[in-house]
């Protein structure tokens, strides 16, 4: 017991020099790096929706079935992305708490660049779903293990603009995935289907990253929690030294250490106990009617220009124009991310997707189109950065990629049901029908986080988590 309470103690200390770090360009090129991986995960699901037309020109998949349930559409090809994506939310989403934020980052990243690369080589439509399901749960697990990695990494002055940031560099594969998606998928260069292109070229990126990503330590919290303080000191003392000398001076003090509970106490069944049982279901909520509507147009954007009387090759290319807002949006995200408490950023951003997503559905002309859709886009990308700090926040160490990970569990399986009910509701009430249903699950996102949700903003780590 004495030997526990030391290591709580000396857990308590690399959290408090942690949170006492300034703001540094080192610290920057952290949560950079850790984003390279995160770039691979958006340009993944982001290219769903650009290679749709080209997977259904290539006569593996239809646009809309007959059946709500139908796995010869696109809507099947969308729903095994976010099954394989759940899984490895939910059912693995544990394996960083257990083995590391650093290892299980690599490995899972390697895992979504080998399924990739295999899934666009498949000739058809059972041998696609099957080695999407694969991928989908490879990136599910990086999904979670990055956002809880950036949130132990920096110091609590910096934690929302290290998520804006985060966000900011994974979204530029929103653009990526839409122009390459526009200069390959019409086409079949040296006799492969330009949506194959599209695939593989995001599965040789991230092999390169994967060797930039090396130079990431682990995180000194996580190292502590596991009882190898050693290990933790020796991390953190590299740590401060690269900051101290970029600082240009001594570093300030540090805090007043915050103890944790006790090692016993936080176990998996822990955060089904006050507080952490409330937090669970608002996120479980939240997440499911976040993840339909926003997939819900993300994915849809060409097919939803089409359905409002956008010619195909024109809708990708505008489709290309309203991507290039994804990055932005986090951007301008950082400027309030540690100013505006988080959960009212994400009630704002919730609102503002239902007003721009209904004046888009009413909208005919090119020129508004783009704009709403651009204006949407921005919304969604504030309110991702928002969600993707909270929902680490409110955890302790030894189940934050757990805990976070059953939670976003659910934007899987909101996200899954999307591509069957966006089919469902554009096939019999068209573009309005899609913003209406996105309308009352957004509504539902701001009632459970604006009534439910706690404070998080400035606070440190160990002080939210109790």
């Amino acid at each position: 017991m004495k030997n526990e309470s030391l290591a709580i103690g000396s857990a308590s200390s690399i959290s408090a020099r942690m949170d006492r770090l300034p703001t540094t360009p080192y610290l920057w090129i952290l949560v950079f790096l850790i984003s390279l991986g995160g770039f691979f995960e958006i340009y993944d699901l982001v290219f769903t929706g650009y290679i749709a037309p080209g997977m259904a020109k290539s006569g593996l998949f239809a646009t809309t079935t007959e059946t709500f349930f139908g796995f010869k559409g696109i809507g099947a090809f969308i729903a095994v992305t976010f099954a394989g994506l759940f899984v490895g939310t939910f059912g693995l989403g544990f394996l960083s708490d257990r083995y590391g934020r650093r290892s299980v980052f690599t490995v899972s990243l390697i895992w979504y660049s080998i399924g990739s690369a295999i899934m666009a080589l498949q000739t058809t439509s059972e041998g696609v779903l099957l080695w999407r399901f694969i991928t989908g749960i490879g990136v599910g697990i990086e999904i979670v293990t990055i956002d809880v990695y950036i949130t132990e990494l920096v110091p609590h002055h910096m934690r929302g603009r290290a998520m804006a940031f985060n966000q900011a560099v994974m979204f530029c594969a929103a653009p990526v995935a839409a122009i390459l998606s526009f200069w390959l998928v019409p086409l079949s260069p040296l006799g492969f289907d330009g949506w194959r292109w599209v695939v593989m070229l995001g599965s040789a990126g991230a092999v390169v990253v994967w060797f930039i990503r090396r130079a990431v330590p682990e995180s000194p919290r996580w190292l502590a929690y596991k009882g190898r303080i050693a290990d933790a000191e020796r991390v953190l003392e590299k740590i401060e030294s690269k900051v101290a000398a970029q600082y240009g001076g001594t570093l300030p003090p540090s805090l007043p250490p915050i103890a944790e509970k006790k090692r016993e106490m936080v176990a998996f069944s822990a955060i089904w106990k006050a507080p952490y049982r409330s937090r669970i279901i608002m996120l479980l909520v939240f997440n499911f009617f976040q993840a339909f509507a926003f997939y819900g147009f993300n994915n849809w954007v060409p097919t939803l220009l089409i359905g409002q009387g956008i010619t195909v090759t024109k809708s990708l290319l505008y489709a290309f124009v309203i991507a290039t807002a994804s990055p932005i949006g986090p951007l301008l995200s950082m400027m309030i991310a540690d100013k505006l408490e988080r959960k009212w950023l994400i009630v704002y951003a919730a609102f503002a997707v239902i007003v721009f997503g209904m004046l888009f559905s009413q909208s005919r002309d090119v020129g508004p189109l783009i704009v709403l859709g651009i204006l949407i886009s921005l919304s969604g990308s504030a309110l991702s950065v928002a969600y993707h700090a909270y929902q680490t926040e409110l955890f302790p160490t030894g189940v934050r990629a757990r805990a976070a990970g059953l939670v976003y569990s659910f934007s899987r399986i909101g996200a899954s049901m999307s591509g069957f009910i966006i089919a469902f509701f554009l096939r019999d009430f068209g573009v309005v029908g899609v913003f209406a249903a996105i309308s009352a699950a957004m509504l539902i996102c701001m009632a459970v986080i604006g009534i439910f949700g706690s404070k998080t903003n400035g606070r440190r780590l160990e002080e939210i988590s109790e």
